[in-house]
């Protein structure tokens, strides 16, 4: 078995459907297989899949378990030689999977691999970062600086989005990995419930000598929001929460200490800023939503459980 494709999903039947039909439109000309993870949905997703894609290999929970752990239910049912971890919300393009396959075969110390990720428009969208250091995260934390001295994610800048390089770490949306680096370095940490799974993975893969690269030669539009509400305070939490976590994980407590004062400190001038707004569109839901997250990043604890 070539490539095992593997896709979590929760709540996301019409995405999914467009996903499942975009990879038999565009398959990888070797063997593979189609693994679908579903965390509880209950919008008719699981049977959707039977009845419209019955060769795919269903796994159903009884409860949301989150992307890491449903992504690894479906490695460790896989037989790939490469697992492709794929979002529901993406759509697949004439080659994708077979330039993703090509690179990571003419580079055998590549541990993992990414392709462009376009906007539904044809725009180019963030897929790769640095690995967060303190400065790198405050910088990113502070908005009109971030703007001007470093954009927070270098895949937005567009000459470099073109040329294919070896970077820190890339977005889970179509991700490709090598088994054999699977078996040495370990699954996704389940402790990560959604958002900054990748970043842990990829910086493992480092620490062990795989690299991460990023394949501009390849393509998948992601339609964002799959799984995701818009914004949402489970959502925003589960960002600072993973940032906090890298932290405390990979560098050091304090660290992690410092990293939680600049979320509160960061969040809370967020949420004052949002006040006014709130006073002069009182009918302005996403504004509100805002609010309420940021004050969430305030007050409720960073840590995970």
């Amino acid at each position: 078995m070539d490539l095992s494709i593997l896709i979590a999903s929760w709540n996301t039947r019409e995405l999914l459907a467009q996903c499942l039909e975009s990879v038999y439109a565009n398959p990888p000309t070797g063997e593979f297989e189609i693994i679908v993870v579903d965390n509880a949905s209950v919008d008719g997703s699981v049977g959707m899949v039977r009845e419209r894609f019955p060769q795919v290999i269903l796994i159903e929970n009884s409860e949301n378990v989150g992307f890491a752990r449903a992504n690894n239910q479906a490695i460790c049912n896989s037989q790939g030689e490469y697992v492709l971890l794929l979002n529901s919300d993406v759509i697949a393009l004439p080659a994708t999977f077979e330039l993703l396959l090509e690179l990571m075969d003419a580079n055998p110390r590549a541990g993992a691999a990414g392709p462009i990720l376009l906007n539904p428009d044809g725009s180019f969208q963030a897929s790769y970062n640095d690995f967060p250091t303190l400065l790198r995260e405050g910088l990113a934390l502070i908005g009109p600086i971030k703007r001007r001295w470093e954009p927070y994610y270098p895949s937005h800048r567009p000459e470099v989005s073109r040329r294919t390089r070896t970077v820190d770490w890339m977005g889970g949306a179509c991700l490709i990995v090598r088994r054999t680096c699977i078996d040495q370095i370990g699954l996704l940490d389940e402790r990560t419930h959604m958002y900054g799974e990748e970043v842990d993975w990829c910086y493992r893969m480092k620490q062990a000598g795989w690299s991460t690269v990023y394949c501009a030669d390849a393509a998948v539009i992601h339609l964002g929001g799959g799984s995701s509400t818009a914004y949402s305070v489970s959502r925003h939490m589960a960002i600072q929460r993973g940032k906090v976590y890298f932290f405390r994980k990979h560098r050091s407590r304090g660290a992690a200490r410092t990293m939680v004062g600049m979320v509160r400190v960061t969040n809370l001038a967020k949420a004052l800023a949002m006040v006014p707004a709130m006073k002069l569109r009182p009918d302005a839901s996403q504004v509100r939503a805002r609010f309420v997250a940021y004050w969430a990043a305030v007050r409720e604890p960073l840590q995970y459980p």
